[in-house]
């Protein structure tokens, strides 16, 4: 049995390829992929090489090992329906809903300890959101934002947007969102945003701002929108790209703090309360509570998965959410 797997043969250049399937050992279950959602900001830096190839894909993700060189897989968000079980798996996962982050592929194999079992009132669809929903719950978590606050969001790519969804459920004196183009904009105040603008040199004196543009350049205007000792949390990925920040000026005696934000690990500060199967636990509930079709504007059959890759970065005013379809 063979499989279709996409492949980063270089930048610009992906490539589907058929292949065997790895052999069913016991305690694994094998997929049948329904759908697989595209991370359009961290794939398209592989899509364009713009990730240091010393580092490792992801060192949380057992099934992204190995170095960013390539040519690679790639991908976190396969949802898909489990055909065949190992000797040692109960037979009751037969033909269960699962989620696994996995690079793209028709097919893959996996142990139970990495899959999730996408709850009944979840559609496949719907369950490819999760990382990218884990995503904006976490960036609330490291933000700590609180009632009366004034936020701000820069950048409404898809988590941008999820993170201005979970934002809007708050009771925030003012939730305003910035990004260039307008389709992104119209989504955001239907998200949730109080308004949503096209960046500026406005003085919008935030107590909190969230960088999540993923170009680093935004990072200066997100600091002339943030008040004095405001917080700015960066979650953008950057890769490669690069971009002068003046914190020669007014940012010298702002005491603003600035913060990185990573889903693959959690702020030391909750880790008497907190775990990473908690933290996902509120992204499923969450996932199940908000409005999430608006945000798939695109769908392509796994073949087709060249041009996904090539709308994405060409046409970034048109797409949000593009998923890979399977059937």
């Amino acid at each position: 049995m063979e499989r279709q797997a996409v492949w980063f043969e270089s930048p610009f250049h992906i490539a589907v390829r058929d292949e065997p399937l790895p052999t069913l050992a016991p305690d694994q279950v094998l997929v049948e992929t329904i759908v697989s959602a595209i991370s359009a900001g961290t794939e398209l830096l592989f899509y364009r090489g713009l990730v240091p190839d010393e580092m490792p894909l992801d060192a949380a993700l057992p099934t992204l090992a190995g170095d960013a060189r390539y040519p690679l897989r790639y991908g976190y968000a396969c949802v898909g329906r489990v055909i065949e079980t190992g000797s040692d798996v109960p037979r009751e996962w037969n033909g269960r809903v699962v989620f696994a982050f996995h690079p793209h592929a028709s097919h893959f194999v996996a142990r139970l300890d990495q899959v999730l079992r996408v709850p009944e009132s979840i559609t496949p669809e719907h369950a490819a959101f999760l990382p990218n929903v884990e995503t904006a719950v976490n960036l609330l978590m490291d933000g700590k934002p609180l009632i009366g606050e004034r936020v701000a969001v820069v950048g409404q790519g898809v988590v941008g947007l999820l993170t201005t969804a979970l934002l809007a459920r708050l009771p925030l004196a003012r939730l305003v969102t910035f990004d260039l183009f307008a389709m992104r904009r119209e989504c955001s105040r239907a998200m949730g945003a109080y308004e949503s603008f096209e960046p500026s040199s406005r003085g919008e004196d935030m107590d909190l701002t969230y960088e999540l543009s993923g170009n680093p350049a935004a990072l200066d205007f997100a600091l002339a929108v943030t008040g004095f000792a405001g917080r700015v949390v960066i979650g953008s990925w950057y890769g490669h790209k690069r971009a002068a920040i003046d914190l020669g000026g007014r940012f010298h005696r702002s005491r603003i703090c600035v913060a990185s934000s990573q889903v693959s690990t959690l702020a030391p500060e909750f880790s008497a309360r907190w775990d990473k199967v908690r933290r996902l636990q509120v992204a499923w509930t969450m996932l199940g509570q908000l409005s999430l079709d608006p945000l798939i504007t695109h769908r392509f059959a796994v073949r087709d998965a060249a041009r996904a890759y090539a709308l994405l970065d060409q046409e970034p005013a048109n797409a949000l959410q593009v998923l890979l379809t399977y059937a």
